[in-house]
């Protein structure tokens, strides 16, 4: 009677701390069972028994809470590494005599057991899908936990192997597809939101286009997606291309190609390249399928073009220094990067002063840390920066992170090899009209 009445008669912390010992103590055992699960499956026998112990490992990872997650990422670091010895003596070994044999060993012992618990977590029904959801909690305790990051080069290393673009499914998606799959796009397009099903059925229709990537193991999950507009000509704004009520338009006008969406679908694939081989197939099927398409283009948005114009660290050519402060003094004369600008109302002064400044920044600044990521990756992928265009993104986020510019880049897939290795030396290709404009 004494205890009931003391359990009774106990203050709610204590029943609280009560409970948080108990919680602790049974996440502490479940993470016990996982590393002990991870070192049979990297056993002698586990390698035989691979997949039934993988397929008993991976609900268990999946169970864990947050703070028993990162102290598994942390045994992964810690006890799932490289024997630091081991690579020591074989990287001797193999300086001694650089042989086949020797960089064989000295491979072998360098690469981190974990690559190979992952590969094993792989073989397992789902085990592809864990790994991806583990690398999206992985990524997430990175921002406090620095001393991961070779985890995370691991997991980068095995993705980017797996889900190299040779492995994956090109798909045109239209309206007969499955609705679980049209929801999917509804929930990830990044760019221009869907604004519900009549806005998708607007989309998919015969003058646009959708393509995305598929894994086998991943069967009715995009990867990744890319929008398409079949015009007469380059486009100049956005809200023509995504207005639901737009009339189609007849085969025989179809002309130009425009990318102007393009958005991952899966967090746990970040830092693995997609979208630059997707745009690059769906352009080459394009072609085959309507010959009379010339020009393959982007209608893109400039996400940090406001962000950097806030900034005081632009590094132009020392030629252009003077015009690139002038503009600066008059954009922050005019308050343009106050809430409230609207492109129409701009004076002409005012409109030379962002355009010089967007031409700087996609220009020269795409090559370095402070470029747009847009840019980056257009031009990274072979594509030339054609056009600048005024107004174009009325939207409130488009307002807001561009001031309305939109800017089209060109792919011509006859130079796309030859422009990329310009951007990776640190030249922007260039039309003739954007190098004249400062």
């Amino acid at each position: 009677m004494m205890q009931k009445s003391l359990a009774v008669t106990a203050p709610p912390s204590a029943r609280r701390s009560a409970l948080d010992m108990l919680a602790r103590r049974n996440s502490s055992r479940a993470l016990a069972r996982v590393i002990d699960g991870c070192k049979r499956l990297l056993s002698e026998r586990g390698e035989a028994n691979s997949q039934a112990i993988a397929a008993d490992l991976l609900p268990r990872l999946a169970a864990l809470d947050e703070d028993a997650q990162l102290r598994f990422f942390r045994h992964l670091a810690e006890d799932f590494g490289p024997d630091p010895q081991g690579v020591l003596q074989a990287a001797q070994r193999f300086a001694e005599q650089p042989d086949a044999q020797r960089l064989i060993a000295l491979t072998a012992v360098s690469e981190p057991p974990r690559q190979e618990l992952l590969r094993r977590l792989n073989r397992a029904p789902g085990g592809t899908a864990a790994i991806l959801q583990l690398r999206r909690s992985l990524l997430a305790a990175l921002r406090s936990e620095p001393d991961l990051e070779a985890v995370e080069a691991d997991f980068l290393h095995l993705l980017s192997s797996w889900f190299n673009p040779g492995f994956l499914q090109m798909q045109p998606i239209d309206w007969r597809a499955s609705a679980e799959l049209l929801e999917r796009l509804i929930e990830h397009e990044a760019v221009h939101a869907i604004q519900g099903w009549d806005d998708l059925r607007r989309r998919l229709q015969p003058d646009r286009r959708c393509f995305a990537f598929f894994h086998p193991q991943l069967p009715g999950e995009p990867l990744i997606f890319v929008e398409v507009a079949l015009l007469p000509e380059m486009p100049a704004a956005i809200a023509p291309l995504i207005d639901p009520a737009s009339p189609a338009r007849a085969p025989r006008e179809f002309k130009v190609a425009t990318f102007y969406s393009i958005s991952n679908c899966e967090p746990g694939l970040k830092g693995v390249s997609l979208g630059n081989f997707l745009i690059k197939r769906v352009a080459e099927h394009l072609q085959r399928e309507l010959p009379q398409l010339r020009t393959f283009c982007t209608l893109s948005p400039i996400p940090g073009f406001a962000a950097w114009l806030a900034r005081d660290d632009a590094q132009p050519p020392a030629r252009w220094a003077p015009r690139v402060s002038a503009a600066r003094e008059t954009l922050a004369a005019a308050g343009a990067l106050a809430k409230g600008f609207d492109p129409a109302q701009a004076e002409p002064a005012l409109r030379e002063a962002i355009e010089l400044l967007a031409t700087v920044y996609l220009a020269h600044e795409a090559p370095t840390p402070r470029g747009d990521a847009v840019a980056k990756f257009h031009l990274g992928n072979g594509a030339r920066l054609e056009r600048l265009n005024w107004a174009a993104d009325l939207s409130r986020k488009g307002l807001k992170q561009s001031l309305g510019l939109m800017v089209n880049y060109l792919y011509d897939l006859r130079h796309v090899e030859e422009q990329h290795e310009r951007f990776v030396h640190g030249e922007v290709s260039a039309s003739r009209r954007i190098r004249r404009l400062p």
